[in-house]
């Protein structure tokens, strides 16, 4: 075997997982071969064997599917192959823990998809206690579902109720929380003791026939809460569809498919629900929506977390003390996000006082995190005690990296820049938080524009994962490398892009707001816009999006936009959107929710709606809409600055568009992504759509030579 070694230690079977040339196990073709030889070896010396241990010779235990295979798979072949594959591993599992020997899992690392599915194999599971080591079920998340046991076994072993966070919401734990749900028997504390503590359990329980069975097999079991015929149950059933269905707005199969394979497979024998279980996996493989969330949640975020776009051969760096200018809700966001990272951060702002205020937005997060159990008061006062507020730049001295987070306006940010550069340390650098205005018009404010970064977070910081880096023109590769590692320092998604007006993120979120003002303007209800973008798979709809974060912003930039094409000798041509937003905060003052109303009104103590003056001032009653073509406009409009980005060189790879779309603008996850909505829907398909769009919308759809070329170039190559 070439993926999997075997000692036997007394009639102990020590099996070992060790895929050569891999840094994880895998389970790709041969590893499927090699488990065929496995279980045909030990099912021939069972009377030698007085029990089995599995072990990894990786640091971690096992990784999981090959995914490769499956992107790779022919749309109309993929469900038969994938299901005569996936019974073949069941088949293989039952025959080895179907043996009547004892059989103990060594979990010395992660534990993830497949590999959970390996490690529940044992019917005695053992674990590093290790908090950093995660084990489950993501195959949800990525648009599939745990077929090679997972979900017949873990609602057998938690109950339909209890075992739902961990299949349909993808929920990972570590080895203490699965030794408090009975997933894992033991923990150790050195990974060297879990061989010798198998063999130990081993030897303990020869001539115990229930040692060698897992729960279900035996003639007491009882499934945790009742299966579906049971009263309590059977009144609950019906209500969970709905509710999940709420939550994917039905554009997600996975969750349902999951949802149904549990509920069957709980209402019949053991193999008759593996059998359910690999069906429904098999059926995912006939939906575009598994490979489109294959290649983004697996694929792209695996290239970012790996930092494929770091600049190579720079040392890893980890700052020690952070300077942030301005303590408003961004400021204040990043100096959380710092602190609760054991970064050391010096708040800054005009006056001790506004520093304060913003050192207190940790302080009330903390002090959630403590009322509900989730943060103890010690972790509280040592987070608190990395934040120093200050009105004196003279605190920021010896910061090796500062981030500007002042108001959108190049003269403040200019000026707050040559206050501060001075006080970094030797070889530190500075970084602006800007979210519209071009990098290298900011970096003139340095006198090292070859140390001058922009790191754009997203707003609120503490939930929002992504961090757009944006390097200016004279930005080293050192600088660049140095905010990628201080962003995977906080726990974040860092994608890098090169400069320009709006970057990509704000650049393409931009044209999904005002197309949707666009249509407002057209006559098109309000409502009918913002219930379709969330119907299309929007967190929010367009408007409410514009009020959130202030169309009076909107104006402002769009007032930066004008005045810096003047300052260039050129005319600037607002679209259709942007004056629809002009005249909302200019003529009809209603400058977004801070400003007391924009889109939508906010009753105090009320729930939000609509401004019915919209109805007076916008709709018309002889406009024509169609709900698939208002979807299509607001999706394909940013597929398409996302397309024109990659053209210009903004963006330099498919997976930080898709990363980049979908954790900081909100891009359906659905789709993989702007780019991958492109490729989902066939690059031909996408264009005609587009040329559609554009003879009856307007340029903002047209595709360039330039355009269709980067699209074709960028295609993913299984």
């Amino acid at each position: 075997m070439n993926t999997i070694r075997t000692e036997n230690q007394n009639g102990i079977v020590i099996v070992t997982f060790d895929e050569p040339n891999s840094p994880v196990n895998t389970m790709g073709e041969v590893w499927q071969s090699d488990m065929d030889a496995l279980a045909e070896q030990l099912a021939a010396a069972k009377a030698d064997i007085r029990g089995i241990v599995l072990a990894s010779a990786k640091s971690t235990f096992f990784a999981g599917a090959d995914l490769k295979g499956v992107m790779r798979m022919d749309a109309h072949e993929a469900p038969r192959r994938f299901f005569t594959e996936i019974e073949r591993i069941k088949r293989n599992f039952r025959t080895i823990e179907t043996l009547g020997k004892p059989i103990v899992t060594c979990l010395n690392g992660a534990a993830l998809g497949g590999g959970w599915e390996v490690a529940l194999l044992g019917h005695y599971r053992i674990a590093l206690a290790d908090p950093k080591i995660r084990l489950g079920l993501p195959e949800v998340g990525i648009g599939l579902l745990p077929g090679g046991g997972g979900i017949t076994k873990m609602t057998r072993v938690l109950g339909l109720v209890a075992a739902q966070p961990y299949l349909l919401e993808s929920k990972l734990f570590d080895p203490a929380e699965a030794h408090r749900l009975g997933l894992v028997h033991e923990l150790v504390d050195t990974a060297d003791q879990l061989v010798s503590r198998a063999i130990t359990w081993i030897e303990s329980v020869q001539g115990q026939p229930e040692a060698a069975q897992h729960p279900w097999e035996r003639k007491d079991y009882r499934m945790p809460g009742g299966t579906p015929s049971n009263p309590k149950i059977a009144a609950m059933l019906p209500v969970v569809p709905a509710v999940l269905k709420q939550k994917t707005k039905g554009l997600y199969p996975a969750p349902q498919a999951t949802l149904a394979a549990m509920v069957e497979g709980a209402a019949v024998d053991f193999d008759t629900a593996m059998r359910i279980e690999s069906r429904y996996l098999a059926s995912l493989l006939t939906s575009p929506v598994t490979k489109n969330m294959i290649n983004t949640f697996f694929f792209n975020l695996n290239a970012i977390k790996s930092g494929q776009a770091r600049p190579k051969n720079v040392p890893k760096y980890k700052p020690q003390k952070v300077g942030i200018l301005g303590a408003g809700m961004m400021g204040a966001g990043i100096a959380w996000a710092q602190a609760s990272r054991g970064i050391a951060t010096v708040l800054k702002d005009v006056s001790a006082e506004k520093a304060e205020l913003g050192k207190a937005y940790s302080q009330r997060l903390a002090d959630k995190r403590v009322d509900k159990g989730r943060m103890s008061d010690e972790a509280r006062q040592r987070l608190l005690a990395q934040i120093t507020p200050t009105g004196q730049a003279a605190d920021l001295q010896g910061c090796d990296l500062i981030v500007e987070a002042v108001f959108e306006q190049r003269e403040l940010k200019a000026a707050v820049t040559q206050e501060a550069e001075p006080m970094l340390a030797d070889g530190g650098f500075f970084a602006s938080n800007t979210s519209t205005l071009p990098i290298s018009g900011l970096a003139n404010a340095s006198k090292h524009p070859e140390k001058f970064i922009g790191i754009h977070f997203f707003s609120p910081v503490d939930k929002m994962q992504l961090v757009e880096i944006i390097r200016g023109e004279k930005t080293d590769d050192e600088t660049v490398a140095r905010a990628y590692d201080y962003v995977l320092a906080l726990g974040k998604l860092p994608i890098v892009v090169n400069d320009s007006r709006g970057f990509y993120t704000s650049r393409t979120f931009g044209t999904y707001v005002m197309e949707g003002a666009a249509m407002l303007g057209e006559g098109i209800p309000a409502a009918v816009i913002e219930n379709v973008a969330v119907q299309a798979g929007m967190p929010v709809g367009p408007l409410a999006v514009l009020d959130e974060t202030a169309l009076s912003l909107s104006v402002h930039v769009l007032d930066q936009t004008r005045s810096d094409f003047a300052a260039e000798g050129k005319p600037y041509q607002a679209t259709a959107g942007e004056l629809l937003v002009e005249r909302m905060v200019k003529e009809l003052k209603r400058p977004g929710r801070a400003g007391g109303g924009g889109f939508y009104d906010y009753p105090p103590g009320g729930k939000k709606h609509l401004w019915p003056e919209l109805k007076n001032l916008f709709e018309k009653s002889c406009a024509t809409w169609d709900a698939q073509e208002v979807k299509d406009r607001l999706l394909y409009r940013q597929s398409v600055e996302t397309a024109r980005c990659l053209a210009e060189g903004v963006l330099t790879s498919v997976h930080e568009a898709n990363v980049g779309s979908i954790f900081g603008i909100g891009f359906p996850g659905w789709t993989g992504g702007a780019m991958q909505f492109i490729y989902g829907q066939g690059i031909e398909g996408f264009e005609q759509r587009c040329a559609e769009l554009e003879a009856s919308h307007g340029s903002g759809f047209a595709l360039s030579d330039e355009v269709k070329a980067a699209i074709r170039r960028f295609e993913p190559k299984w």
